[in-house]
């Protein structure tokens, strides 16, 4: 079993290849790895409950574990008691903590 992190930088409201980045976290998840989404710059978007967060729960639901940026949420305004159910605020020092640990790393 291998780790991997995903950081998703962009929103996928506006860039349609995002859904394709976390059906890959997913696959790779459906295939007992370890998977984390890092959420960070406009990637924060999604992570607002709304009517189209529903993507971000079902990959919490898998066991895709799912952080965003503190700082990024912040500068956005984005609240915690606002987050999608399963994703939690974390600062961007876990990145480096799971590069230094060999987990296998994309950005986006």
């Amino acid at each position: 079993m291998a780790s991997y992190l995903f950081i998703e930088s962009r929103d996928p409201f506006e860039v349609n290849d995002v859904d394709y980045y976390y059906d890959i976290a997913s696959g790779l998840r459906s295939r007992n790895n370890e998977v984390t989404l890092f959420l960070v710059q406009n990637g924060v978007f999604p992570a607002r409950q709304n009517p189209s967060s529903n993507t971000l729960s079902q990959l919490a639901e898998s066991g895709v574990r799912i952080l965003a940026d503190e700082l990024s949420l912040n500068e956005r305004g984005i609240t915690l008691d606002s987050l999608v159910d399963g994703v939690e605020s974390s600062p961007l020092d876990i990145v480096i903590d799971e590069m230094v640990a060999g987990t296998k790393t994309i950005w986006h």
